[in-house]
C-alpha cells in the first residue's frame, strides 16, 4: 500500500469513527431549492436565499444537538454561507460536534427505455466537485437513487443501471477521501404492500451491493440510507412497527455485508411519529451486525419549521423542537421510545 492510499484510509476511517457513534444519528438537511421550497411554503416563509441562510444556520447552532447529531448533510449552496456572524456554516457545524457533509447528486432524470423508471445524474465532474467540496470543509457525501414501485416497476433495467450509478459515485468519494451515503431509496409512494416493498427492496439492495464490490468500494468506509420496508402510503392497511421492524431485519440480513457499519434509515414519507416508532422498534430486536439509526430530514425538521413559520424571535422555539426530536429518536436508538413521550415537555 502506498504512503497516499494509507493517508486516504485513515480520512476515510476518522470520518467514519466520528459519524458511527452509539447513540447518534445523522440530519439530512440537504433538500434542493425546489424541495425547501414547498417546506417553506407549508408554514408561509418564502425561499430565499437570506431565509434558507437562516433557518440552516439556526438548525446547527441548536444547542445540545450535537450530543444526538453527529453528521449533517448540507445543499450544495450551504457550503459556503454564513451564520450572522460570519462564521461559514460547515466550521458552524464542526464547532457544535458535527460532521458536515453534502448531497452530490444532479436531480433525477427519466430512464430512457422504461416506462416511469428514473436515473440521478451528477456523475460527471463528481471528482472536480468533491475537491472544492472538500476545501470548504465537507467530510462525506450523499448520493440519492429512487425506485417507483408498481405492479411491473422498477424494471431490471432501473434496478442495474441505479445500481451502477451509487457504485461509481461511490468509488470515486472513496479516491477523494471522502466517505459516501449509498441511498437506494424505494419510495413509499403507492398502493403497495409491505411484502411488494420487501421484494423491491431486496432486489434493489442485492444489485447496490454487486455494483459496488465491482468498483472495489470498500464497504468498510461506507454509510448505507435505505428505506424502511413499510406499505406503500396509500395501502389499506398501514404496516406496524413490528411489521416494518420485522420484515426490514430480514430483508437487509439476507443482502447487506456485516462489514457496512451502520444503515441510517431514511424517513421517506413517514411522519414524524412514525419514524420514530418504526426506527424503536428496529432497534427492539436483537443486534444486529451494523448500528441500526437514522438519517432523517422532515422527519426531523417539520416541527422545527412549524415552530418557526419565518419570524426569527422563534429562533429559540425552533432549536427546542428539533432538539427535542432529535433526543426521542435518541431514545428509539435505544429501544426505548413510547410514544405517549410524545407528550411530555
Amino acid at each position: 500500500m502506498s504512503t497516499g492510499q494509507a493517508n486516504n484510509e485513515n480520512t476515510l476511517q476518522a470520518t467514519i469513527e466520528a459519524l458511527v457513534q452509539p447513540g447518534k444519528g445523522i440530519l439530512a438537511a440537504d433538500e434542493s431549492e425546489k424541495t425547501i421550497a414547498k417546506r417553506f411554503q407549508s408554514v408561509g416563509v418564502g425561499s430565499t436565499v437570506d431565509n434558507r441562510r437562516w433557518y440552516r444556520s439556526s438548525i446547527i447552532a441548536a444547542p445540545g444537538l450535537g450530543d444526538i447529531v453527529s453528521g449533517i448533510i448540507f445543499f450544495e449552496e450551504t457550503l459556503t454561507q454564513r451564520a450572522d456572524d460570519g462564521t461559514l456554516l460547515p466550521a458552524l457545524a464542526a464547532h457544535n460536534g458535527i460532521v458536515a457533509g453534502v448531497k452530490v447528486d444532479k436531480g433525477k432524470l427519466p430512464l430512457s427505455g422504461t416506462v416511469g423508471d428514473e436515473i440521478t445524474q451528477g456523475l460527471d465532474g463528481l471528482a472536480h466537485r468533491l475537491t472544492q467540496y472538500q476545501r470548504h470543509g465537507a467530510r462525506f457525501a450523499k448520493w440519492r437513487n429512487v425506485y417507483h414501485v408498481t405492479a411491473t416497476s422498477p424494471s431490471r433495467l432501473a434496478i442495474a443501471s441505479n445500481a451502477e450509478v451509487l457504485a461509481r459515485y461511490a468509488a470515486i468519494c472513496q479516491a477523494q477521501g471522502m466517505v459516501p451515503i449509498v441511498e437506494p431509496e424505494v419510495l413509499m409512494d403507492g398502493d403497495h404492500s409491505i411484502d411488494r416493498c420487501a421484494e423491491i427492496t431486496e432486489a434493489v439492495v442485492h444489485e447496490v451491493f454487486h455494483a459496488l464490490h465491482r468498483h472495489g468500494v470498500a464497504l468498510e468506509y461506507m454509510l448505507l440510507k435505505p428505506n424502511m420496508v413499510i406499505a406503500g402510503k396509500d395501502h389499506l392497511t398501514p404496516s406496524t412497527p413490528e411489521e416494518v421492524a420485522t420484515y426490514t431485519i430480514r430483508c437487509f440480513r439476507r443482502v447487506v455485508p456485516a462489514a457496512v457499519p451502520s444503515i441510517n434509515f431514511l424517513s421517506g414519507g413517514q411522519t414524524p411519529i412514525q419514524a420514530t416508532a418504526n426506527l424503536n422498534a428496529l432497534n427492539s430486536l436483537s443486534k444486529q451486525p451494523w448500528a441500526l439509526t437514522f438519517s432523517f430530514g422532515r422527519a426531523l425538521q417539520e416541527p422545527a419549521l412549524d415552530a418557526w413559520r419565518g419570524d426569527a424571535a422563534n429562533e429559540e422555539a425552533l432549536q427546542s423542537a428539533l432538539v427535542r426530536r432529535a433526543k426521542l429518536n435518541g431514545k428509539a436508538l435505544l429501544g426505548a421510545y413510547e410514544q405517549n413521550m410524545e407528550l411530555l415537555d
